[in-house]
C-alpha cells in the first residue's frame, strides 16, 4: 500500500507540471512559463501531443527499452556467436576475448567526457543517450557486415571430399589428401581466404562502436531517473531499469540460440542438400540476423529518447527536498564547478572518499566474474555436455532471465523495503557476495572428455602413450589433418573426418549424412553392415547438465542482487552534484580493472585448456580449438570464480568499515510542510518514547537546529 501511495504522489506531481488535455496546437512559451521542465520535441518540433509523455514513467520506459537493447546485443547476441564466429572465421579465444574486450575498451574512453560533459547544469542528458543509441545502431551493422564481405560458407559438390579413396577431378588418388587451400573440406573461411585480419577489424570496430554509443545510458540515464524522481522511489526506478537491462542479455540468448538453428547461408544454400543439420559438428548459424535487425531497431529507439526535456517538470522540487548522504570531508559542502579546469579537484575529492573507492574494486572484480562468464559460458556448457551452440544459448537464457532480472529487482525492492541507509546497503552487498562465493564451487563439476580417436582414445581401443590420428586401418587413404569433418561412430567414438574413420562410402539418411565401410570401426557396432558413422554429435552419457544450470543459477541471482545496491550506495556516498562524474569515474574503474580485460584473460585460459587445434593452412598459424579439456577447463573457471568472488566479499567490508556518515548537523534541512504544526516537530524531540525517526534522522536534525 505505501508503494502505490508513493506512485500516486508521483502522479499528481507529474499532472500538476503536465499541460491542460484542452490545450491544444504547438507548445507556446506562454504555456510553460511557470514550469521548470522544457517541453519535449526534436529542435523546434515540440507538438503539443507529446507534452503528456513529459513524465518520469516514460523517460523510464523508453529508457528501459534501450538498456535492454543494449544488453540484447552485447551481452546476448555477441556471447552466444562467440563459438560460432570462432568456427566460422577461425579465431581463438584470447582473439574473440580481445573482440568481446573492444566495448570496454571504448567505454573507458568515453564515460570521462560523456559523464563530466553530460552531467553539467544544462546539459541535456536524453540527447546524449539519443545519440550514443544511434552509434550502437551503426556499431550493429558493421559487426554483422563479415557475413557478407565472405561469401557463400560451403559449396554443392564439395561435401564428399573428406572421405578415404574418392578420386578428385584431377585423377589424384584422394583429395583428402590434397594440400591445396582451396579445397579443404569445401568451406571458405577469413582465416584460409586471406580475409581474416578484415573479419577481426570488422568485429573490434562494431565492438567499439557498441561501447562508445552505451557509454551515455548507465551514467546520465541512471541520474536522469535519480534526478527526476523522489529518492524513496529512485531505487526501485532504477531497479526497474537494471532489471530490463538484464532482461536484455536474456533475450538475447534465447533468440540468439534460436537464430542459431538457422543456417548461416539461408538465403543462398539449402543445408538439407549438404547433408546438414543442427546437431552436425560443422553447423554454422544464421549468426548475423541478430545485429543487422538491432541497427535498425536502434534507429528507431533513439527518436523517442531525443524528444525528452533535459528536465522532467518537478524535478528542482525533488533536488530541493533531497538529503544528503555523502561520506563525510572537510570539503564536503563545496559544490562541483562545472568548468573543465576544476575537473582535477573534483577527480581528487571523489578518490579521496574510500567507500567510493572501495565500492568501485568491487565493481571490478564483479564485473571480472560477469563479462568472462558471459563471454565464455555458452561456450563451456557446449564442451562439457556436448550439446549444440543453439542448446547452450536457451539453457544460458533460461538461467539469466529469472536469475539475473530477478535478482536485480529483488536487491533494489530489498532497499526499499528495509528502508536501508548507505552502510546498510553496502552490508546487504557483504551478504549477497559472501553467499555467491560459496556456490561458485559448482563450477568444479566436469563431465569426461569426449572419447576421439587418435586425440583422447585410440584407435579400436588400442591405446597408445604417443596418440595420432593415423592409424594402420586409414593409412592408405591419405587423409589431411586440414580437413576437419568429425563423425560420430556407431561405436560411440568422434573421428577427425570420415577419411580417418577409414570410410570410403557416403550416402543420405533424411538431412544427415551417413558412412559405411569404414575399417576403423570395429565391425561389432555396425548397424546390418550399413551406417556405422554419421556426421552428428556423439551424445553424453554425463547426468551433470541439470545440476550444473541449477548451481549456476544460484550463482547469478546472488551476484545479481548486489547489482542494484551497490548502485546505490555509490550514489549515496557521493555528493549530490558529483553524481553523474562519480559514475562516470566508477564505470572507468569497472572497464579498466574489471570487464575490459576479462574475456581476454578467461579466453587465454580457455585457450590453455585446448587439446586439438584447427591445423595451419597455406601458411597461416591461425586457427580455433577443435577440443577441450574439460576437467582443466572447469578447474581454471571455478579458481577464477572464486578468486574474484573472495576479493569482492573483501572490498565490500572494506567500504563498510571506512564508511563515515555526515554529521546530523551537516545534513540539509528538509523543506518544512506548512500544513503541520511546529509543535509536532519540537514533540519528536521532546519525548523519549518515540522510537522511529524518519529519514534517518534528518526530522530529529531539523528539530534540534531550530530548538
Amino acid at each position: 500500500m505505501q508503494q502505490n501511495g508513493d506512485f500516486d504522489r508521483q502522479e499528481e506531481d507529474e499532472d500538476r507540471y503536465s499541460p491542460r488535455a484542452s490545450d491544444a496546437g504547438s507548445v507556446q512559451g506562454s504555456v510553460l512559463e511557470d514550469d521548470d521542465g522544457g517541453p519535449c520535441g526534436w529542435w523546434t518540433i515540440r507538438p503539443r501531443l507529446l507534452q503528456k509523455f513529459r513524465t518520469p514513467k516514460w523517460a523510464l520506459f523508453w529508457l528501459c527499452w534501450a538498456g535492454a537493447l543494449q544488453g540484447m546485443v552485447v551481452n546476448g547476441f555477441i556471447n552466444v556467436v562467440i563459438t560460432t564466429i570462432e568456427r566460422r572465421f577461425g579465431l581463438r579465444s584470447r582473439e574473440t576475448g580481445m573482440i568481446a574486450g573492444g566495448y570496454d575498451v571504448a567505454s573507458f574512453l568515453c564515460l570521462v567526457p560523456v559523464s563530466y560533459l553530460g552531467g553539467r547544469p544544462g546539459a541535456s542528458k536524453p540527447r546524449w543517450l539519443g545519440w550514443g543509441i544511434v552509434i550502437m545502431g551503426i556499431g550493429s551493422f558493421i559487426f554483422g557486415l563479415p557475413h557478407f564481405v565472405a561469401g557463400p560458407l560451403r559449396e554443392l559438390g564439395t561435401e564428399k571430399i573428406g572421405t578415404c579413396f574418392l578420386p578428385d577431378p584431377l585423377g589424384n588418388s584422394s583429395l583428402s589428401g590434397s594440400d591445396e587451400c582451396d579445397a579443404d573440406s569445401g568451406e571458405k573461411s577469413f582465416g584460409q581466404s586471406g580475409f581474416y585480419v578484415k573479419a577481426f577489424w570488422f568485429f573490434f570496430i562494431g565492438q567499439l562502436l557498441h561501447g562508445a554509443g552505451a557509454s551515455p545510458l548507465y551514467t546520465l540515464g541512471v541520474t536522469y531517473i535519480d534526478e527526476n524522481v523522489s529518492k524513496k522511489m529512485s531505487s526501485v526506478y532504477i531497479g526497474i531499469f537494471y532489471t530490463m537491462a538484464i532482461l536484455g542479455p536474456a533475450i538475447g540468448f534465447v533468440l540468439g540460440g534460436q537464430l542459431l538453428s538457422i543456417y548461416t547461408d539461408v538465403f543462398t544454400a539449402d543445408p538439407s542438400e549438404l547433408g546438414l543439420t543442427p546437431d552436425s559438428n560443422l553447423w554454422i548459424g544464421a549468426w548475423w540476423i541478430g545485429f543487422v535487425t538491432s541497427a535498425a531497431v536502434c534507429a528507431l529507439l533513439a527518436i523517442p529518447l531525443l524528444a525528452f526535456p533535459a528536465e522532467l517538470p518537478g524535478a528542482k522540487a525533488i533536488k530541493a527536498e533531497r538529503v544528503s548522504e555523502a561520506h563525510h570531508t572537510s570539503d564536503s559542502k563545496e559544490e562541483m564547478s562545472s568548468k573543465i579546469k576544476e575537473l582535477p579537484r573534483n577527480l581528487a575529492s571523489l578518490l579521496s572518499n574510500p567507500t567510493f573507492f572501495f565500492l568501485n574494486l568491487a565493481g571490478s572484480t564483479e564485473g571480472l566474474l560477469i563479462a568472462g562468464f558471459a563471454a565464455f559460458l555458452p561456450k563451456l556448457i557446449e564442451s562439457q555436455f556436448s550439446v549444440n551452440a543453439s542448446l547452450a544459448a536457451l539453457l544460458m537464457g533460461a538461467v539469466t532471465v529469472p536469475a539475473g532480472g530477478g535478482g536485480t529487482f529483488l536487491g533494489g525492492y530489498l532497499v526499499k523495503k528495509l528502508n536501508l541507509s548507505c552502510a546498510g546497503i553496502i552490508k546487504l552487498c557483504m551478504t549477497t557476495a559472501s553467499i555467491a562465493a560459496c556456490f561458485t564451487l559448482t563450477f568444479f563439476l566436469h563431465c569426461p572428455n569426449v572419447s576421439m580417436a587418435g586425440i583422447t582414445v585410440g584407435y579400436e581401443n588400442i591405446s597408445s602413450p604417443n596418440m595420432s590420428l593415423y592409424a594402420p586401418c586409414n593409412e592408405d587413404c591419405h587423409c589431411s589433418p586440414n580437413v576437419f569433418d568429425p563423425v560420430c561412430g556407431a561405436d560411440k567414438i568422434l573421428y577427425y573426418s570420415p577419411c580417418f574413420a577409414g570410410c570410403s562410402n557416403e550416402s543420405r539418411l533424411g538431412d544427415v549424412k551417413v558412412y559405411s565401410d569404414c575399417k576403423c570401426i570395429p565391425q561389432n557396432f555396425t548397424d546390418n553392415g550399413a551406417v556405422e558413422a554419421t556426421n552428428q554429435m556423439c551424445p553424453s552419457s554425463c547426468s551433470l547438465l541439470i545440476p550444473f544450470i541449477c548451481l549456476a543459477f544460484l550463482v547469478m541471482l546472488c551476484t545479481f542482487m548486489g547489482t542494484t545496491p551497490a548502485l546505490t550506495a555509490t550514489l549515496r556516498c557521493v555528493q549530490d552534484s558529483q553524481r553523474s562524474f562519480a559514475l562516470g569515474i566508477q564505470w572507468i574503474k569497472v572497464r579498466l580493472l574489471g570487464t575490459a580485460p576479462a574475456p581476454l584473460l578467461f579466453g587465454i585460459f580457455i585457450d590453455q585448456s585446448c587439446i586439438l587445434w584447427e591445423s595451419a593452412s597455406c601458411g597461416t598459424e591461425r586457427g580455433s580449438c577443435r577440443l577441450y579439456n574439460n576437467y582443466l577447463m572447469s578447474r581454471y573457471m571455478a579458481i577464477l570464480a572464486m578468486i574474484f568472488k573472495m576479493c569482492s566479499v573483501i572490498f565490500y567490508t572494506s567500504a563498510w568499515w571506512f564508511y563515515k556518515p555526515p554529521p546530523p548537523k551537516e545534513r540539509e534541512p528538509e523543506p518544512e510542510n506548512e500544513m503541520q504544526p511546529a509543535s509536532t516537530e519540537i514533540s519528536l524531540v521532546q519525548s523519549p518514547s518515540v522510537e522511529a525517526v524518519p529519514n534517518n534522522g534528518e526530522v530529529t536534525a531539523r528539530t534540534e537546529d531550530s530548538v
